[in-house]
C-alpha cells in the first residue's frame, strides 16, 4: 500500500518542508523526513529562522559565542548562522538533487525583507547569498513586489536559481512569469548553461481565504456566506491555468527546447488556518503535475496520516474557479484590493520577524560577550 505522500509524488507533486532549524539538521530529522515522508526540498523565511534561532538558541550557542568573540555585527551573525544551516541542509538534500537531475533537493533562503522595495540591494544580496552558500541546489528567495520583479530577472540572468515568493494575484503572477522568461533569455545571452537554472513561483493560498472570508463575513448575506473558503483554492487553480498557457507559448517553448526548465508553480501558505476546514485542504485540492507543495510539518503529517490523494485535482476546474471570482465580485469583494493588502501584510510580517530575529541575536551576542569576561 502506498502512503498518501507517495501517491502525491506519483501524481507529479514535489513535497517540500516549510521549515528548517539546526536541530532538524543535527538530529537526523531532516534525513528521516526525506526517507519516510517523501520530502524533497525545504523552504525558509525570516519567520522560520526567528523561530529556529529564537526558540532553539542552544543549537546556535557555540556559533554565536564564536561570532561574538570575533566582534561580528548582528546582521553578520544572522547571515553566518542562516547560510550555514542552508548549506548543511543543501548537503543533506544533495542525493535528491542528483537523483532528480536538479529539479528537487532544493533549499531556499530569502533576501532580507528590509530590501523588498529596493531592487539593487536585493540583487546584491541575492548574489552574496548564492556565493556564500555555494551549493548548486540552493534557491534564492525574492519577493514578487514591484521592486522585486526586475531583481528576479537580473538574478536569473546571472545563472542563479530563484524562488519567487509572496505571489497572491494572477496579474502579479503573469509579471513574475515575464520576469522569469526575460531572466532565462538574458542568462542564455550571457553564456550560462540554462539547463542548470531552476525556479519556482510561490503562490500563497490560505492567506487568501483568511482575508476574503473576513470580508464575506462582514457582507453577511446568504450569497456571501456560500462563498466562504472557496477563493484560495480557486485562485491557485487559475494560477495553474495561467502557468499552462504561458509555458505553452512560442517564447517559452524556444527556451525549453534550448534546455531551460519551466518555472514550476509552488503552493505556499498551505497550513489550514480555519479549524472548520479539512486540515489537508490546500494539499489534496491542489494536486497537479509539475507543482511543488511546501508544507509546515503539521500539514505534512496530516497529509501522510489521512490525506485523500485522488490524482489531478486542478486540470479541468478552471471554469468553476472563474465562476467563484465572478460570484465574489457580485457580492462586493474587491479582489484586487485583497491581494494588495496581502502582499503589503506579507512583506510587513516578514520584516517584523526579521527585526525580532535581529533583537534575539543582538541579545545572544551581548550575553556571549558578558559570559566571556
Amino acid at each position: 500500500m502506498s502512503t498518501p505522500t507517495e501517491k502525491l509524488v506519483a501524481a507529479g507533486v514535489s513535497i517540500w518542508l516549510d521549515d528548517l532549524s539546526r536541530e532538524r539538521i543535527t538530529s537526523g530529522n531532516l534525513t528521516e523526513l526525506i526517507s519516510t515522508r517523501n520530502v524533497s526540498g525545504v523552504t525558509t523565511n525570516p519567520t522560520i529562522f526567528q523561530g529556529a534561532i529564537g526558540g532553539g538558541g542552544h543549537s546556535y550557542a557555540a556559533q554565536i559565542a564564536e561570532l561574538a568573540a570575533a566582534g561580528a555585527s548582528v546582521d553578520d551573525a544572522i547571515f553566518a548562522a542562516t547560510t550555514d544551516d542552508v548549506r548543511d541542509a543543501a548537503d543533506i538534500f544533495r542525493p535528491v538533487y542528483e537523483a532528480t537531475d536538479g529539479v528537487d533537493g532544493r533549499v531556499s533562503i530569502e533576501v532580507s525583507p528590509d530590501l523588498a522595495h529596493d531592487t539593487d540591494a536585493t540583487i546584491a544580496q541575492a548574489k552574496e547569498l548564492w556565493a556564500t552558500v555555494d551549493r548548486p541546489n540552493v534557491h534564492i528567495k525574492i519577493p514578487a513586489t514591484k521592486a522585486g520583479l526586475p531583481a528576479i530577472t537580473a538574478v536569473l540572468a546571472e545563472g542563479i536559481s530563484v524562488n519567487v515568493t509572496l505571489i497572491f494575484s494572477l496579474e502579479r503572477y503573469a509579471e513574475v512569469i515575464e520576469a522569469f522568461l526575460a531572466g532565462i533569455e538574458q542568462a542564455q545571452a550571457n553564456g550560462h548553461d540554462i539547463s542548470k537554472i531552476h525556479s519556482v513561483a510561490s503562490f500563497f493560498v490560505s492567506r487568501v481565504d483568511t482575508e476574503v472570508d473576513k470580508r464575506l463575513a462582514a457582507i453577511g448575506t446568504e450569497e456571501a456566506t456560500a462563498l466562504k473558503s472557496l477563493a484560495g483554492v480557486a485562485n491557485a487553480r487559475l494560477a495553474y491555468e495561467l502557468f499552462e498557457q504561458q509555458f505553452a507559448s512560442d517564447r517559452a517553448k524556444a527556451l525549453t527546447d534550448a534546455g531551460a526548465h519551466a518555472q514550476r508553480p509552488l503552493w505556499a501558505s498551505t497550513g489550514v488556518k480555519d479549524p472548520s476546514l479539512p486540515d489537508t485542504l490546500y494539499v489534496t485540492e491542489l494536486i497537479a503535475p509539475g507543482t511543488v507543495n511546501t508544507m509546515p510539518e503539521k500539514t505534512l503529517e496530516a497529509t501522510f496520516d489521512h490525506g485523500q490523494v485522488a490524482g489531478d485535482a486542478v486540470t479541468g476546474t478552471y471554469a468553476a474557479a472563474h465562476e467563484v471570482f465572478d460570484s465574489l465580485a457580485a457580492v462586493g469583494v474587491d479582489f484586487a484590493d485583497v491581494t494588495q493588502v496581502l502582499e503589503d501584510e506579507g512583506v510587513s510580517k516578514f520584516i517584523a520577524s526579521w527585526h525580532d530575529l535581529q533583537g534575539t541575536v543582538k541579545t545572544a551576542l551581548e550575553d556571549a560577550v558578558q559570559a566571556a569576561r
